[in-house]
């Protein structure tokens, strides 16, 4: 157990204790008929333990659980005051009060001062105003008590959010680390260096890349391997909300901009304040959007809805996009110079397609993550199934190819490893997206794959010019029979 929880717990189980039974006051005089006289005032509401000298009473302080001391200011060996402050040393959280029988201003002082008195009672006292200032005295002991309680449990609490925050960040920043994303081949290898420089700036970075290529998770890794990896990393994807609402999400509002405006916000931008913005599909913005976003790259300054007043912010911006934005630009339909402000380093991811060697790793990658999700025990592939996982052409990407792998560990039962049948039937029957004839095969097809991708692309060729199984056949020169079982086996359908 941790040490701020052990006390904490201490702290609360002693103010239970406490709770459980009348707190105890000691009195210290050293006449007898004013020890007995308050015995009798206070005895019937709380625990009274007499003592005729501050050597007495210290020792009763040593093995009793003591919330108020009333002491007389003269005592044989030792003042009042010298009492109290050995007292201190013994019980602090003890409530302090002090009788007189003269008035001696200095002496009074001295025992405000170093004695901390809480009152000072005159003799002789009024029983009744005694006991109310007793009662508040120890309503003072109890709730110093609870905020003390109180600040354990808060140390306690902030001790495990702040080993818990250390935790999740250190998780985060092992989950988009560099070694996170996969791939060998050489398209991927040129991606990994133009991070790792230019994650260690402040430069705006642009990436490019078809759906699924992972534009997300490089964004996130340029973040938490750079300097701002201890702030906020915020994301939005700029064509999922109309452009009202993403004005408002970017930069804010203030109470009354809009109907159902009823309180003002923070936009991503104040949010992620030393941090990094990520905008996703900055393509789809509109050009009023574009303004405001140049603005931003430009000065470090937004203008939130309905505020007049601009505010500064420091934030790192990630963009990306699907689309070509130089093109866009030259159509007019994306502003040049926010275009180029974005793309001060430019990454361009390659489709899956483009990258065939990286496939099987990350099939492996894939599966292992799925069997941990879904309990299952699934070895690898068969050697026909990453034949045909190597082949497709992966529209979708890395995203397609990690729903695949999850849709088969899902389907899988009590199978041990994935075989052509477990594959969708578009990823079985589908042809190489680049025709084995041309001479241009990509890298990591193996031979098996480039000669069933030949088959299916001649086979399909012929069905299409002949119309028929049967003059296909003899185009191609075998039994219609063989194209038959050729083709089921091809997973081509009829």
């Amino acid at each position: 157990m941790a040490p701020g929880n052990s006390g904490g717990n201490d702290a609360v189980i002693q103010g239970a204790r406490r709770s459980e039974q009348p707190h105890g006051i000691l009195i210290v005089d050293d006449e007898p008929a004013i020890l007995e006289s308050l015995q009798l005032t206070l005895g019937s509401d709380y625990r009274v333990f007499p003592a005729e000298s501050g050597e007495a009473g210290l020792a009763i302080l040593e093995r009793e659980d003591i919330a108020l001391i009333i002491t007389d200011q003269v005592l044989p060996s030792m003042s009042g005051v010298e009492f109290l402050e050995r007292a201190m040393e013994i019980e602090p959280a003890a409530i302090r009060m002090m009788l007189t029988g003269y008035a001696d201003i200095g002496s009074l002082a001295r025992a405000i001062n170093e004695g901390r008195i809480y009152r000072y009672v005159s003799k002789p006292w009024e029983p009744d105003e005694l006991r109310l200032n007793v009662k508040r005295a120890l309503e003072a002991h109890d709730l110093a008590t609870e905020n003390v309680q109180l600040a354990f449990a808060l140390a306690d609490a902030n001790a495990r959010l702040r080993a818990e925050n250390v935790y999740l960040r250190r998780e985060v920043e092992r989950k988009y680390a560099f070694d996170r994303l996969i791939g060998s081949s050489p398209a991927m290898n040129r991606v990994f260096e133009v991070m790792e420089k230019v994650a260690e700036t402040d430069a705006t970075v642009l990436i490019r890349g078809e759906t699924g290529t992972g534009k997300d998770l490089v964004a996130r890794a340029i973040h938490y391997s750079g300097p701002r990896r201890d702030h906020r990393f915020v994301a939005q994807n700029c064509a999922a909300l109309p452009d009202t609402l993403l004005e408002s999400e970017l930069f804010g509002h203030v109470r009354g901009a809009f109907t159902g405006a009823h309180v003002d916000k923070k936009g991503l931008f104040e949010v992620a304040h030393r941090g990094t913005v990520f905008l996703d599909e900055v393509g789809e913005t509109h050009p009023g959007m574009q303004v405001r976003l140049l603005r931003v790259l430009q000065d470090g300054e937004i203008r939130p809805l309905g505020c007049s007043e601009t505010r500064k912010v420091d934030v790192r911006i990630i963009a990306a996009t699907n689309r070509d934005l130089l093109k866009d630009a030259e159509e007019g339909r994306f502003r040049e110079d926010l275009y180029y402000r974005l793309r001060v380093v430019e990454i361009e991811l390659p489709p899956l397609r483009e990258r065939r060697s990286d496939i099987p790793l990350l099939a492996h990658r894939f599966l292992d993550a799925s069997n941990r999700k879904m309990g299952r025990k699934l070895m690898g592939f068969t050697n026909a199934a990453m034949d045909r996982l190597v082949a497709y052409h992966w529209s979708g990407n890395v995203r397609e190819l990690e729903n695949e792998i999850e849709r088969i560990a899902a389907l899988a039962g009590d199978a041990e490893t994935i075989g052509v049948d477990m594959l969708s039937e578009h990823i079985r029957g589908a042809a190489p997206a680049v025709d084995p004839r041309a001479g241009d095969l990509p890298r990591g097809l193996t031979l098996n794959a480039s000669v069933d991708g030949l088959k299916r692309r001649m086979i399909l060729d012929a069905i299409r010019e002949t119309g028929s199984k049967t003059r296909a056949s003899e185009l191609l020169g075998i039994p219609r029979q063989s194209l038959q079982k050729m083709m089921k086996r091809l997973g081509l359908k009829d």
